[in-house]
């Protein structure tokens, strides 16, 4: 089992800017991929990017030039810069972890809301 705790969301007006942070417990999180994920409201949740080396880098169309997504394998804890948000930016966003040889992880934990707004 994975346990995942999202932090960093919160109210920001177009154009600003959110660091969420995901610490992410158990173990062999050093040679996974992680990811992030958003759902809003009334849609599907959806990949919008990852980083690992089974399944290398990847942005969403959407986010990408906006999003960076980086890691601290020494704290377990996997990071979104998001830049020049949008008022489509508002979800709640969730991490999510890919061991090797297997799928994203049927674990989630509570999220964390982004509200793009004026």
């Amino acid at each position: 089992q994975v346990q995942f705790v999202e932090s960093g969301g919160g109210l920001v007006q177009p154009g600003g800017s959110l660091r969420l942070s995901c610490v992410v417990s158990g173990s062999a999180f050093s040679i996974s991929t992680v990811g992030w994920y958003r759902q809003a409201p009334g849609k599907e949740r959806e990949l919008i990017a990852h980083l690992g080396s089974d399944y290398g880098i990847f942005y969403k169309d959407t986010v990408k030039a906006r999003f960076i997504i980086d890691r601290d394998n020494a704290k377990n804890t996997v990071y979104l810069q998001m830049d020049h948000l949008e008022p489509e930016d508002t979800a709640v966003y969730y991490c999510n972890l890919a061991r090797p040889g297997t799928g994203w992880s049927r674990d989630w934990g509570q999220g964390t809301q982004v509200t793009v707004s004026s």
